[in-house]
């Protein structure tokens, strides 16, 4: 197996500390979203009650649904201005 230079590696480690870096994010902006949306501010039981459950279900996979598309939308603009700028300079 091929080793990869220090300059490669270090680019890699920044790209893993980089994508743990935004999950950290993302999960905790959809928790106080979806805790905000969802539970009361005085709670009322220990648990959460069928409600609250279903409306953090929802409100989770929406929050990841959305956060997918975006990915997906800005991957496509990101290679669509590779290719223009390949036209451009080739």
């Amino acid at each position: 197996m091929a080793q990869m230079n220090p300059a490669d590696q270090g680019k890699m480690q920044m790209m893993q500390d980089l994508e743990i870096e935004m999950m950290s994010d993302l999960y905790n902006r959809m928790t106080q979203a979806c805790h905000k949306k969802c539970v009361p501010p005085r709670y009322s039981e220990p648990d959460l009650g069928k409600g609250e459950s279903v409306c953090i279900d929802r409100c989770v996979a929406k929050y990841l649904d959305i956060h997918e598309r975006i990915g997906k939308k800005l991957t496509a603009m990101s290679m669509q201005d590779e290719a223009l700028l390949k036209n451009m300079n080739g």
